[in-house]
């Protein structure tokens, strides 16, 4: 395998629908040169020509049309292309269509001898990261998907308005499948370092906060839904939930993020990807942070596994 130089930082951004994040990145400064790679060519040169005017106004970077010969010096390759999520759709309906888009796109990587990390955001992402990681025979914490990072986000923020304290005092973990199974780790979660079944009675503003908390853990279930039918697709805050994903990775911070990766024993699974807590570093997934879930989550992420499971073997069918 090549060794990259860290001396520059690439990122590979495979799907014009990827450009919220791309602009998003060129901000950031964590991208020495962004390459975005899709097949509508003009699309891609309209949203790069777009991004470079907008150059006086952010750190210096590279943004140029990419084909496939960019993932052979690219530190990341972040996957992007395929079919949107239409209003009523889930996103485990994508499924076959979007197979075919990451098994051509796998296959230029593996031709090109890349030694990049993989981020996968094509949906369903869970089985698209499993697909990807079999098709490129790569150690397995090299290939993650974005997961439930956003989805995470989404039970900080509301519960930050819920509580009324800043969302940087929040933390939480979303769970399992980046979809409809996906569920809220209440005992991974804290306000100023308290448990939240412990810190709500100091707050005094939840009367039933069992059905507060369904309700919260549904909203955050359903936003892209909501999204979706609004606008017609998500893309600000996914874009910057990739930011710092990357950050995670071409910086080396070992951070806790709740990334799609292959399960080999954790929590009891096996042979699925769907999002845990996972240390991201240089080289992708470092390590899986397996802690000790109450009956209820550990049912419910084995239920968001046999879910994921049984979509891959229909994709394996009609493959």
């Amino acid at each position: 395998m090549k060794v990259l130089s860290t001396s520059r930082r690439k990122v590979a951004v495979v799907g014009a629908v990827g450009s919220t994040f791309a602009y998003a990145l060129a901000q950031s400064g964590l991208a020495d040169e962004i390459a975005l790679i899709d097949k509508n060519e003009d699309l891609a040169r309209g949203q790069i020509l777009d991004l470079a005017h907008g150059q006086p106004f952010f750190p210096t970077v590279s943004i140029h049309l990419g084909d496939p010969s960019d993932y052979a010096d690219a530190q990341l390759i972040v996957l992007t292309a395929g079919a949107a999520q239409k209003p009523g759709e889930t996103r485990l309906q994508l499924l076959q269509k979007n197979a075919a888009v990451v098994r051509a796109v796998v296959a230029d990587v593996v031709e090109q001898n890349s030694a990049a990390v993989m981020l996968v955001v094509t949906n369903p992402v869970d089985v698209m990261t499993y697909v990807a990681l079999h098709l490129t025979g790569w150690n397995k914490g090299r290939v993650l998907g974005s997961g439930t990072v956003l989805d995470s986000a989404r039970l900080r923020h509301m519960l930050s308005t819920h509580c009324e304290v800043d969302v940087h005092n929040v933390h939480g973990y979303v769970l399992g499948e980046h979809g409809d199974t996906e569920f809220a780790a209440w005992s991974m979660t804290h306000v100023a370092g308290i448990q939240i079944d412990a810190y709500c009675p100091l707050c005094g503003r939840c009367t039933d906060w069992a059905a507060e908390r369904s309700r919260i853990e549904k909203k955050v279930r359903d936003s892209a839904y909501h999204i979706i039918d609004y606008k017609g697709a998500t893309s600000f805050a996914v874009g910057l939930a990739l930011v710092r994903i990357t950050g995670a990775i071409l910086r080396g911070q070992n951070s806790i993020l709740t990334a799609s990766t292959l399960l080999d024993g954790e929590f009891g699974l096996k042979d699925v990807c769907l999002s845990v807590p996972c240390v991201v570093s240089a080289l992708g997934v470092d390590r899986i942070i397996e802690s000790t879930l109450p009956d209820r989550e550990h049912s419910a992420l084995s239920a968001s596994a046999a879910i994921l499971k049984k979509a891959g073997e229909q994709l394996a069918v009609v493959s």
